[in-house]
């Protein structure tokens, strides 16, 4: 049985900003793939910490607010996050449209 999270991932690396919605702390990370419910994202620190908390990612053509799910240390030191979708709130709207452009 195919695992369901690789069905229709499409590779998709970009350079990008992590915002925690709760702290609003920002991060560089690297958009690794993408697909309609989520993506996976490549960070040079750590964020175990962040499994379970909402996020907003900005890409260079794309905007996604989700939630992270797992955290894993890949081979070279840096670590892979994936992340699954959330429908935009007001909430967080509101914040992009005061905090972007």
């Amino acid at each position: 049985m195919e695992e369901r999270r690789r069905i229709d991932r499409v590779k998709y690396v970009a350079n990008s900003v992590l915002v925690v919605c709760d702290t609003q702390e920002k991060m560089m990370v690297q958009v690794q793939d993408v697909a309609p419910m989520g993506m996976a994202i490549r960070m040079e620190k750590e964020i175990a910490d962040l499994v379970g908390k909402d996020i907003i990612v900005v890409a260079e053509t794309m905007i996604m607010y989700a939630t992270v799910v797992r955290v894993e240390e890949q081979e070279d030191g840096s670590f892979l996050a994936g992340v699954s979708a959330k429908k935009f709130t007001d909430e967080v709207l509101q914040y992009l449209f005061d905090h972007i452009g």
